[in-house]
């Protein structure tokens, strides 16, 4: 259940088994090891040097630990670059080719290099996969972190002009979809056509759109021969992927994960909420910065949870300071120990620390590890000892995790278009999906993550905001699917080729609701308007919608503040035309619990649930004592009513 990412080619060999041994004694059952150790594993091109790595596996294997390999493609030696240095990617934006002395320093679309990285993924199956100490595999390494799935290479071009020629057969075709009769940039031959980048002002965003359609086949072309060549020889084994946040990638996430047997995730709160509320007051951020927000992992765990058909891992967990984001704290006492039961209780089969030791030398050297680089316990080894007493006792694994009665969609295609189409530069899809959430935890609910193509049955209510371009197939799934469904701002905005749908938005999605959105104004967020729903009124703003007079068949729920309808119901479906504040999201879906039946706790700043099995645990983000939300008489299986600061709780509940 517990887990740590091993560098043995950073350390003597002499170390290797008295740290194995303190691994098993420490609590931990797997080590990922390899997965930047292509230099290393081929020296000069050709030659393999895996003595070494054998060596490395046998002494972890003999300690009782179960290996996990990762394959080495993030990292390219020298050599690779120098022999073929078309596999370098090209930035976007400037132009500048990127160069090698860092990480994933290569283009998806170089024939080489998937060529090479083939290759070396086979070595390592064929000498491994059926290896008594091994027990999985994961694929490369944070697959476009850095912003790396976009490259604006001649090989990108070359395989974009191709992939435009399999899509649309004719040129002629192409140029009516992307409108390119619009200031005059109509193509002769898909031979002509270029990557939508370095123009003196914006670029068609129906070619924008069809390069990120491309760039996200590319990377999950390539991904999927990687996956393919380690399942035909290492038989029995599972196969991941090591995902960052999903709207980081850029890609289509559910593709991506489709070939695994699960998707793991790596969770740094610390860094990753610091670069969330980089522009928020010091008060604001202040009560947060050594705990992590509330709800920033758990809102990665659940999305992870939905790209897997089994329990998700985290491959990486933070244990300390990081090195990489704006500003890097200690985790507070008893965050790590947190950070990880939280990942359990949200349905991880395993979590496991980055990194072993830390590192005195290289890009990383700032970031902590469980032992100090004199081998001596850092400051998360304590919680470590207790968190693998814990799960032992607990033992997850046996726990369902039950479909949550609450889904949120979740559509590249809307992330997609937000970053295309900057009508509102203070409108960001991720951010529309996560108010919604953290509506949902504010009011103690469990949420699941969906994809536009997901099953939809289970879910009394189902969150749809930005559901751009909805395929009629879908939409008559959701109709027949008996939840409450709420779309929002962008809805059925678009049609696949990134036009407006005929009839207007919300193009498919009249089929739910029958409304046409005739204008569209985008606001300041510090110029509100005025929305009126349920006799209270809260902002209206960034993002406003005004449909056409609604006929009888349509109730108008909400109103702006001139009198226009701003919210709308027909039947089970309810459109929301605007943006507003945490207030009114978490009124609005309570209002749709109590129709449904779903119970809602108002949760204290600080405070969270989840629930997986008959067990409910409750995680205390606050500087303060809490009360646990349980019943006079439960029976607490970790912690009791008095929740201590930083502290976790966890009960048996009534299903």
């Amino acid at each position: 259940m517990l887990g740590v990412c091993y560098y043995p080619e950073h350390w003597p060999q002499e170390w290797w088994a008295s740290d194995a041994q303190r691994m098993r004694a420490l609590g931990l059952t797997y080590v990922r090891i390899g997965e930047f150790a292509w230099s290393r594993l081929e020296p000069e091109p050709g030659l393999y040097a895996f003595e070494w790595f054998d060596q490395a596996i046998e002494t972890l294997a003999a300690a009782g630990l179960k290996i996990v390999i990762g394959t080495p493609t993030a990292t390219p030696p020298k050599w690779l670059v120098d022999l073929f240095p078309e596999i370098l990617p090209v930035d976007p934006v400037t132009g500048r080719v990127r160069g090698f002395g860092s990480r994933r320093h290569y283009d998806f679309s170089s024939a080489d290099f998937r060529r090479e990285a083939l290759r070396i993924t086979t070595a390592l199956a064929d000498r491994y996969g059926r290896h008594p100490g091994i027990v999985g595999w994961q694929t490369d390494n944070e697959l476009c972190c850095h912003d790396t799935a976009l490259s604006a290479s001649p090989a990108a071009r070359t395989g974009f002009q191709a992939w435009c020629r399999a899509r649309y057969g004719t040129i002629g075709a192409l140029n009516a979809a992307w409108g390119n009769v619009f200031w005059s940039m109509e193509y002769r031959s898909f031979d002509e056509i270029e990557l939508p980048v370095g123009a003196v002002t914006e670029t068609s965003p129906s070619h924008r759109l069809a390069f990120r359609r491309y760039a996200s086949s590319a990377v999950t072309g390539f991904h999927d021969a990687m996956v393919a060549a380690i399942r035909a020889r290492a038989p029995g084994h599972f196969v991941t992927h090591n995902f960052i946040p999903m709207h980081e990638t850029g890609v289509d996430n559910h593709a991506l994960a489709a070939p695994l047997d699960f998707a793991s995730y790596d969770n740094y709160p610390l860094g990753r909420t610091d670069l969330l509320m980089a522009d928020r007051p010091a008060a604001e951020f202040l009560p947060v910065m050594r705990t992590g927000h509330p709800d920033m992992g758990a809102f990665f765990f659940d999305q992870t949870r939905g790209l897997s058909r089994q329990p998700f891992w985290v491959m990486e967990q933070q244990p300390g300071p990081v090195n990489w984001a704006n500003h890097n704290p200690r985790p507070a006492p008893g965050m790590v120990r947190l950070w990880s039961l939280e990942a359990f209780a949200h349905g991880a089969g395993c979590v496991s620390f980055f990194r072993w030791r830390q590192a005195p030398f290289g890009q990383e050297q700032m970031h902590a590890g469980l032992l100090r680089p004199d081998n001596s316990e850092a400051e998360a080894w304590p919680e470590i000892v207790a968190l693998a007493r814990e799960i032992a006792t607990l033992d997850p694994a046996t726990l369902p995790v039950r479909p949550a009665r609450i889904a949120i969609m979740v559509d590249v295609e809307g992330q997609w278009l937000g970053e295309i189409e900057r009508q509102a530069r203070s409108y960001d899809y991720t951010s529309v999906i996560f108010a919604y959430y953290q509506a949902a935890r504010a009011l103690g609910l469990d949420v699941d993550f969906i994809g536009p193509s997901d099953d939809y049955i289970g879910h009394d209510i189902i969150l749809a905001p930005g559901w751009v371009s909805p395929r009629p197939a879908d939409v008559e799934r959701l109709a027949a699917s008996g939840a409450l469904v709420v779309l929002g701002p962008r809805a059925g905005a678009k049609t696949p080729e990134f036009t407006l749908p005929d009839g207007l938005a919300p193009g498919p999605l009249r089929a739910l609701i029958p409304l046409r959105i005739t204008s569209v104004e985008t606001l300041r967020p510090d110029c509100p308007g005025i929305l009126h729903w349920n006799n209270a009124q809260f902002p209206a703003t960034i993002w406003r919608e005004y449909p056409e007079p609604p006929g009888p068949d349509i109730a108008v729920i909400g109103r702006y503040e001139d009198g226009a309808p701003a919210i709308l119901r027909h039947g089970d479906v309810i459109y929301v035309g605007t943006l507003s504040d945490p207030h009114f999201l978490r009124s609005q879906l309570e209002s749709l619990c109590a129709e449904r039946g779903i119970v809602t706790r108002h949760l204290p700043e600080g405070l969270r649930l989840r629930r997986r099995g008959a067990l409910c645990w409750a995680f205390n983000y606050s500087a303060a004592i809490q009360t646990a939300p349980a019943p006079a008489g439960t029976e607490f299986v970790l912690g009791g009513p008095e929740i201590p600061a930083r502290g976790v709780a966890i009960w048996r509940e009534e299903t």
